[in-house]
């Protein structure tokens, strides 16, 4: 499973950060920062409660 980030549509809320702290960075103006494009085992629940909680849809998650 893959994490993909469109910048354009984030707005820095950080509520993704906040949901998979271990996926997601904030950079210093708070716009969302994946760690990687993979999403590692263990951490897909935390991946899709980061795309749930994004009110901007900026984070989605497809297959590999």
């Amino acid at each position: 499973m893959r994490l993909h980030l469109d910048p354009t549509s984030c707005q820095a809320y950080g509520l993704c950060h906040e949901e998979a702290p271990n996926l997601v960075d904030l950079d210093e103006w708070g716009y969302a920062q994946p760690r990687g494009t993979d999403v590692p085992p263990g951490e897909q629940a935390a991946a899709e409660a980061a795309v749930r909680a994004c009110p901007n849809a900026a984070l989605r998650l497809a297959q590999r």
